[in-house]
């Protein structure tokens, strides 16, 4: 008895290792095929844009790759803060957060430079999309402008006010380093 369960223990392993599994695993049948597509959690954003940037299609196979790279594209866009994928049943589920709005840039603090000329400087703008990269890089820019006028202990902390309806302000502090 112990001899024939070692045997079936082997045989098991040995079909495992082939890849001779169930008809459903062997037939694609446990993959499926994407039936629907649900975008949750827009706000200003129209579900059909967030389905354009997809990478995966109604009537394509559920694809982990397809699905990653969709991931990615819907990040590059910098429209979205959060993004998750998740398969239930035959419909993939796109849950987005959206990067808020600016509704306001502003400066404080600064007296040797004025506000037109970092505004100039800066790339974001009233009805921008909100990110933090673009932030840094805005602050980065003004803090070459300060140096640039020979103002090396300057520092900059931007501030974000939320508003309503997904939108902030955008408060840049500025201590000129007198």
């Amino acid at each position: 008895m112990r001899f024939l369960k070692v045997i079936l223990l082997a045989v098991g392993v040995i079909l495992a290792t082939l890849g001779i599994g169930p008809v459903s695993a062997q037939t694609g049948q446990g993959e499926g095929v994407v039936r629907e597509i649900v975008v949750e959690g827009t706000r200003r954003i129209e579900p059909d844009t967030v389905i354009s940037y997809l990478l995966i299609k109604v009537g394509d196979p559920f694809d982990e790759e397809r699905m990653d790279r969709s991931l990615k594209s819907l990040f590059r866009t910098g429209l979205f803060s959060d993004v998750t994928l998740r398969r239930e049943g035959d419909r993939l589920i796109v849950r987005v957060v959206e990067n808020p709005i600016i509704n306001r840039v502003a400066f404080e603090g600064n007296r040797k430079i004025e506000d037109k000329d970092l505004a100039a400087e800066i790339q974001l703008r009233p009805r921008v999309v909100y990110t933090r990269t673009k932030v840094q890089n805005d602050v980065k820019r003004i803090l070459d402008l300060y140096r640039a006028s020979g103002r090396f202990a300057a520092t900059v902390d931007p501030k974000v006010i939320p508003l309503p309806e997904n939108r902030v302000d955008l408060v840049f502090e500025i201590n000129e380093g007198d």
